[in-house]
């Protein structure tokens, strides 16, 4: 057999699933993570949990590499160049609070320090080209560049979206001078208005490339030495690419992983016969919160990483501070607190015997009972008198049961959660009441039902592989590029042939196989925001002009009588994903308490207050909900109350 591996690096656990391209069948492993350097966990998932290598026909992958980098503030040391009277893009930022209610609150600082950012005198305005950048000019730029010793180069001028002119002609001038230091220019990565989010996401591509190419090209070395395919990387927009393309689109990694994580959601809801879905994959160090419409991951263009806008599309989600491994903690004024911080991989919850002293999410579940397995994640013994020490030793800071104190932990995630479920879900005018909630990583199924409780849903699906889904929706992605165009002009100044010329023009730079779709991104005159409105290149203006006024009602309650305006258009292209087979296999039983799922064919229908052993994670079933199993594996829970 042939298989498709897909591999999703977390805080805690790297976690692998292959899928046969002969018949669909799922294989799933998972090992322990290594922070220091993911691509050690990787190799170690590939050697010891996947199918012999030459039954590999391709690996994908994805990574919080960015995401870290961005966290901890190690990427490259950059230069950024910048319009003369614009070098404070970076700082100046949108000039709003870090946090409206809290003055002390500070946003992080820029990715590009201060000193770093040299002045280009050139100026060019929507009209046309106000000072155009000499060769004099721009041969003065590129020796202050050289005496700042930069590791890489990112030049973001004004108005480069519209005519790229002068960041090609100052890279040309910068590249004779230093012919061994890559250049990053705004036109290539974002070619769309606004010049801070343009120049944030610049920065932050230089910022990231070189650590993601060392990175991709040391796993791909080690993939390489197991006698595998070279591997590929998922996006935030949630397709995937090769390692050598991917690592000259950093930017777009930054949600590599959580995009992989509601792709899977996305596909087993539609699976079961959902199309409206929010997901939430809860690990060990965080939660992340998805939102699926018509059977798809919402996409948008924009959105921030560590505090870092990059204007890039992705697939929506919302990541919050809150997994197994956050730990509990007193603070000054003597209340409970949950995270952020989190024991991560190494030590971990005190009850994986790790060296861990500090109680966690998942030691009050341990302490609860809620989490009964003598082992967990295959490899992990449980100590469950160690969880429970932990959790005495923290309840004593406050003067409370364990019991007491085990529940509070878990509540104080679950408010967090689900504030982030509302994020993605109410403030986009979607009710969440008429979705269902997929839950899976690790924590998910444990916190499904109360979440579900707090936002009035009344339908939980715990999918099959609940443990390993992101993995699993890596697995099956199909290979996916993105590009876009910038177009700022009025819909009625357009025709049928020029939308459809933009059309063919983005695909063009996007490039890869299979089949394009196509998005423009409108707004009404003076507005400051976009909607993605989906359109074919034979769409007549008009056509696309009462789809937009339509999505703007439905998103907004109203539409304008003015003028609408297409920003830019975006091109996707697309293979078709790997097949994938569903279906259960082997035996379920009750054992001391706790009903154990192996994949058992047998329908079984478990009422709460029950637990129920998952293969790789463990479900939950509070009061008043009842779990059914479904014929492709996995629980639907209902609401009988």
């Amino acid at each position: 057999m042939t298989h498709s591996v897909g591999i999703d690096v977390g805080g805690t656990f790297t976690d692998l699933v292959a899928v046969s391209l002969d018949d669909g069948a799922v294989l799933t492993g998972k090992v322990s993570s290594t922070p220091h350097d993911q691509s050690h966990g990787v190799e170690d998932a590939l050697r010891t949990q996947g199918p012999a290598a030459h039954d590999v026909a391709r690996i994908v992958h994805g990574t919080t590499v960015v995401t870290n980098m961005l966290l901890e503030r190690r990427g490259a040391r950059v230069v950024l160049c910048a319009t003369d009277g614009a070098t404070d893009l970076l700082e100046l930022r949108r000039q709003e609070r870090a946090s409206l209610y809290d003055l002390a609150a500070h946003h992080p600082p820029p990715l590009v320090d201060a000193a770093c950012v040299v002045a280009v005198g050139e100026r060019r305005a929507p009209e046309g080209v106000i000072r155009a950048l000499t060769p004099t000019e721009a041969e003065r730029v590129a020796d202050a560049v050289v005496a700042l010793a930069p590791d890489i180069v990112a030049v973001s001028l004004l108005h480069a979206y519209a005519d790229p002119a002068h960041e090609v002609q100052l890279a040309e001038a910068i590249r004779a001078r230093l012919p061994a230091i890559d250049i990053v220019c705004s036109w290539d990565v974002l070619p769309e208005i606004r010049e801070y989010e343009r120049t944030a996401t610049t920065a932050c591509e230089a910022y990231a490339r070189p650590g993601v190419g060392r990175y991709l090209a040391n796993l791909t070395e080690r993939v390489a030495a197991l006698g595998m395919p070279a591997p590929g990387v998922v996006s935030s927009s949630g397709g995937m690419r090769d390692a050598r393309d991917a690592a000259r689109f950093a930017a777009s990694l930054a949600l590599s992983g959580p995009a992989g994580g509601v792709a899977g959601a996305a596909l087993v809801a539609r699976l079961a016969g959902f199309d409206r879905a929010l997901s939430i994959d809860i690990g060990g160090t965080s939660a992340d919160v998805g939102l699926i419409l018509d059977g798809e991951p919402l996409v948008e263009a924009g959105g921030s990483v560590a505090g870092i806008p990059i204007a890039l599309p992705r697939v929506l989600v919302e990541t919050v501070s809150a997994g197994g491994g956050s730990l509990g903690w007193v603070d000054d004024g003597g209340a409970l607190r949950v995270g952020p911080r989190s024991a991560g991989a190494v030590p971990g919850p005190v009850a994986f015997g790790r060296g861990g002293t500090q109680a966690t999410v998942t030691d009050a579940h341990v302490a609860l009972g809620n989490i009964r397995a003598d082992r967990m994640a295959r490899d992990v013994a449980l100590d469950v008198a160690g969880a429970r020490t932990a959790v005495d030793r923290l309840a004593a800071t406050l003067g409370v049961t364990a019991e007491r104190t085990a529940a509070a932990m878990i509540a104080t995630a679950d408010a967090e959660m689900a504030r982030a479920l509302r994020r993605v879900s109410v403030e986009r005018g979607v009710d969440p009441r008429g979705c269902v909630l997929v839950a899976f990583g690790g924590g998910g199924p444990l916190h499904a039902c109360a979440l579900a409780d707090t936002l009035g849903m009344s339908r939980v699906l715990v999918p099959p592989h609940a443990g390993v889904l992101s993995a699993l929706g890596l697995a099956v992605a199909p290979e996916r590029r993105v590009a876009m165009g910038s177009v700022m002009q009025p819909l009625s100044a357009l025709s049928t042939a020029s939308m459809a010329d933009a059309a063919h023009a983005a695909a063009a730079r996007a490039g890869g196989r299979g089949t394009a779709q196509f998005v423009a991104r409108m707004r009404y005159l003076g507005q400051g925001h976009e909607l993605e409105i989906a359109y074919e290149p034979g769409d007549a203006p008009d056509v696309i002009a009462e789809r937009f006024a339509d999505t703007h009602q439905r998103r907004y309650g109203f539409t304008l009588e003015t003028t609408t305006e297409v920003v830019s258009v975006r091109a996707t292209t697309s293979t078709t994903a790997p097949g994938l087979r569903l279906a259960r296999r082997g035996e379920n039983r009750w054992a001391d308490g706790t009903f154990v799922d192996s994949g058992g064919d047998l329908e079984a229908t478990v009422h709460g207050p029950a637990v129920i052993a998952l293969p790789d994670a463990t479900l939950l079933v509070a009061p008043g909900w009842t779990a059914r199993a479904l014929p492709m594996g996995g629980w639907l829970m209902d609401v009988t109350r």
